[in-house]
């Protein structure tokens, strides 16, 4: 194969199909020899969990459509791309990152890797996560740690930390995360990759392991801007299914691809949220700071004006409408008690039995959590202060005629392996500031 994969995007692939420069074959057997080469041998990143027994028959499939039509069956046509394992699949084991699953099979697939397939995909493979998504770095028990292709000591982030890394190596094009509070943009942070956290209610949710019903969203994981905008116009839409239905809530009148502009940042005011930032006394977070201020400077140079703004009480706001202990055991135990076949059936079985990575602090806080939302006191308080903290967000924006915020999604640089065994944080202390659009919908 001529075709070089490294950095390869969506475009130059389907450039080359037309060409006939390139098979979906050939594209998907030279991202399995560098799945083998890397990331089961070599530096063994460890992102990838699970590989489709059917992609090579799907990448045959699709050629002989171009062959025979002269086109590309849809607008992701033999773009081979990963899916994180908490989105449940037909055809390969979804572990949701726990020992316990690790040879469940569900009866369907996920609405968005239905609608990957549909719009021409290879699902390639599953990609690690943390069990069940609980927690800020890449360590599962059911498939260990997973290393970050830029830096192999240091941690490529939680918990979509197999779909950061995959990408990041190049071992497919693009990849599917699940955001709840920071799982998409924080791995793809320390991956250096897009990640875009979707409106609520604009992809469905059907198959995926929830975490928070208000919060939880999926999300594309790519190299570029565009290669995202593509992704996201092949999973959004109505979701006929009743249960974690999506119904398009952003209302785009046109494809995210096609409304992209070299020229989109002229006459845009963003605004730089500072008491996002790190402290400047702080070495880890200076590095962080120097990069966020980099890209502000390519903002200005974009054509937009930058204005400095702040959000009172910002980390109290961020604690008060926190709702992942009370809500988690009781939509974890609702999501099992729908799959029959389900070798574990509730939280509290999984935690009394130990069948998690003992890094997993939040998991044990879940477990301790409510069975029901209801059953927390504070449930009502916290739903309410949630309508507060959007109010405050819609008020900055409005009072400074904002386009955007800016600011990192994490105060600190990926964290080294020694400092995650050493617990420098917990999974509550780590410096993480993705809270703050996760409770407002349209940010």
């Amino acid at each position: 194969m001529h075709f070089s994969i490294e950095e390869a995007t969506i475009a130059r692939i389907h450039a080359a199909y037309r060409m006939g420069h390139l098979t979906a074959r050939e594209l998907v057997e030279g991202y399995l020899e560098r799945i083998e080469t890397y990331d089961k041998q070599g530096p063994s990143i460890n992102s990838i969990v699970n590989i489709s027994a059917q992609a090579r028959e799907r990448a045959d499939e699709l050629d002989k459509y171009l062959t025979r039509t002269g086109r590309l069956s849809g607008r992701l046509h033999g773009i081979p791309v990963a899916v994180k394992d908490c989105i449940e699949t037909a055809d390969m084991p979804t572990t949701f990152g726990s020992v316990a699953f690790k040879d469940y099979v569900p009866d369907e697939d996920a609405t968005v890797v239905t609608r990957l397939k549909d719009a021409g995909a290879i699902i390639l493979a599953k990609t690690t996560l943390p069990d069940f998504a609980t927690s800020w770095w890449s360590c599962s028990s059911v498939s260990g740690e997973t290393r970050n292709p830029y830096a192999l000591d240091y941690d490529s982030g939680g918990s979509s930390s197999g779909s950061g890394a995959a990408v990041a190596a190049n071992f497919v094009t693009a990849a599917l995360g699940a955001d709840c509070g920071g799982s998409v943009r924080l791995p793809a942070s320390h991956c250096c990759l897009v990640g875009v956290r979707t409106t609520p209610g604009l992809v469905s949710l059907k198959g995926v392991s929830p975490f928070v019903h208000l919060q939880d969203t999926v999300g594309p994981m790519t190299k570029t801007v565009r290669d995202a905008a593509e992704m996201l116009d092949a999973l959004v839409g109505c979701d006929p299914n009743p249960t974690r239905a999506a119904c398009g809530v952003a209302g785009a009148s046109e494809s995210y691809a096609a409304s992209l502009s070299p020229g989109g940042l002229r006459g845009a005011r963003i605004g730089l949220l500072t008491d996002a930032l790190g402290s400047g006394e702080d070495d880890l977070c200076s590095a962080v700071n120097d990069v966020v201020m980099s890209a502000v400077g390519a903002i200005r140079q974009a054509g937009a004006q930058v204005i400095e703004v702040e959000i009172p009480e910002l980390a109290q706001r961020i604690a008060d409408t926190s709702l992942d202990v009370t809500c988690f055991r009781g939509e974890l135990d609702a999501f099992l008690a729908d799959r029959p076949r389900a070798p574990v059936r509730t939280l509290e079985e999984i935690h009394e039995s130990r069948q998690y990575h003992p890094l997993l602090d939040l998991l044990e806080m879940y477990a301790a959590g409510p069975e029901k939302p209801e059953d927390d006191p504070d449930y009502p308080r916290r739903l309410a202060a949630r309508d507060v903290f959007s109010q405050a967000l819609a008020n900055l924006l409005g009072v400074h005629q904002l386009d955007a915020l800016v600011f990192p999604d994490v105060q600190v640089p990926p964290p080294s392996r020694e400092m995650i065994n050493a617990r420098r944080w917990t999974s509550l202390t780590f410096p993480t500031t993705c809270s703050s659009p996760s409770v407002r919908p349209r940010v």
